[in-house]
């Protein structure tokens, strides 16, 4: 069994260590890190030392350490978040992993704020997707810290935030921390209006303690990496829950092409939409039933597919106007549309089919586990025969057929059907 003691350093360039983590750098024979963690530790190891460099692929890395019983290793911060101890944890589930922490950058730069961060929503978008930040801001949380990298940086992420209206927040960034030559903490930066302004004027300064120049995002230079940022609501935003159909984009200005609240709310409870994970949304159209599960339930993998060229510029004028980022959009005809490489749905709205039901059921049923659920809302019979003529062809079991009558419309059923 190979066992792993993982240090966390920070990013000066005189480290101090208690007297055991000493005793064991000085004791070792074999040691591990990124070639920043050497250059920091070098001085501290002993003259016959081992040393393995942490690159890409890991599954190199992970190869070497099988020569040796005793492996120490040095991390950033706490290797425990979002770091290398977890991922030996998941590697090689037979370490036995010690860890032996330091601040994490998102704790130093809550201590230099004076800070409390007990209630802080964590996220990192370092090698990640938008996912776990959308899924945040939707929540509307107070205090979030964000991990970045190369791409998403300070000015990507504050670009996102405004491109969906989230300029609720103020921002703190906080450059190389732990380095005494170059550390850096600015903030907090606010933005300067809902509107999308250009990238010079994404921020202004209310804090000058650190010269910067004129247009402070003129790129990746302009925010010294490693940095990580902390965002603080300065006040909150309305949220809905039933969106009003007269506030949606509308395709050719025909209300009638979108689902009216009442029944969409009927619908996304038939869907079981809380304990779903991923939503496939059949002939989204106006990309209501979309937006709303996904502001229903900001974890949600939203998966939207429409035929017509035109509805793209709808839905994504829709999820500007109420927020609602991460939704993935599909356009062309569902039935030639590759589907192999998309996360398997635990609910599914077929909201049109152009008289194609029976196909597009057959298409997803392959991709779909036992519970998952499907709804249709069935204004004609015509509809309600093909839905009844694909549950009778897959041999599937009906959940429910509830029949709604809203206002003055037609009336409309509400069919769930299952495996």
């Amino acid at each position: 069994m190979i066992r792993c003691t993982v240090i966390g350093i920070s990013d000066a360039r005189e480290q101090w260590f208690e007297p055991r983590t000493l005793d064991i750098i000085r004791t070792g024979k074999v040691f591990s890190g990124g070639k920043r963690h050497h250059e920091i530790m070098h001085d501290f190891l002993p003259e016959d030392a081992v040393w393995i460099d942490i690159t890409v692929p890991l599954s190199n890395v992970f190869e070497q350490y099988k020569e040796y019983e005793d492996i120490v290793i040095f991390a950033s911060g706490d290797p425990l978040f979002f770091g290398f101890a977890s991922t030996i944890q998941r590697e090689v589930p037979d370490c036995n992993v010690k860890v032996l922490p330091y601040f994490n950058s998102l704790q130093m730069l809550a201590h230099r704020m004076c800070l409390p961060y007990q209630d802080m929503h964590v996220v990192s978008l370092t090698g990640r997707p938008w996912d776990k930040l959308d899924e945040a801001l939707i929540n509307g949380e107070s205090l979030i810290g964000c991990l970045t990298d190369k791409n998403k940086t300070p000015e990507a992420i504050w670009q996102r935030m405004l491109e969906y209206g989230y300029d609720n927040y103020d921002m703190t960034v906080g450059e190389c921390l732990g380095n005494e030559e170059k550390e850096r903490v600015t903030g907090p930066l606010t933005p300067e209006g809902g509107s999308h302004p250009e990238t010079e004027k994404w921020f202004k300064r209310e804090c000058e303690d650190v010269p910067r120049t004129d247009a402070p995002f003129g790129g990746w230079g302009a925010f010294l990496s490693p940095n990580c940022i902390i965002l603080r609501k300065t006040h909150d935003k309305p949220r809905h829950f039933g969106i009003p159909e007269s506030e949606f984009e509308l395709l050719d200005g025909r209300a009638k092409m979108i689902t009216k609240a009442p029944i969409r709310l009927v619908t996304l409870s038939a869907l079981d939409i809380v304990n779903a994970r991923t939503f496939w949304d059949i002939g989204f159209c106006t990309g209501s039933v979309s937006i709303e599960a996904k502001m229903l339930c900001p974890r949600l993998h939203v998966e939207s597919f429409e035929i017509r060229p035109e509805c793209e510029a709808i839905i994504n004028k829709n999820m500007r106007r109420f927020g609602v980022p991460g939704i993935n959009i599909h356009i062309g005809d569902f039935l030639h549309t590759d589907i192999s490489s998309l996360p398997s749905p635990d609910a599914v709205f077929i909201g049109g089919h152009g008289g194609k039901l029976v196909e597009i059921v057959g298409k997803v049923l392959p991709h779909t586990g036992e519970n998952t659920r499907f709804v249709i809302n069935s204004v004609s019979s015509n509809s309600r025969d093909l839905v009844y003529e694909s549950i009778k062809k897959f041999n599937l079991r009906i959940i429910s057929d509830n029949r709604v009558v809203l206002d003055e419309h037609n009336p409309i059923n509400i069919i769930t059907f299952a495996r």
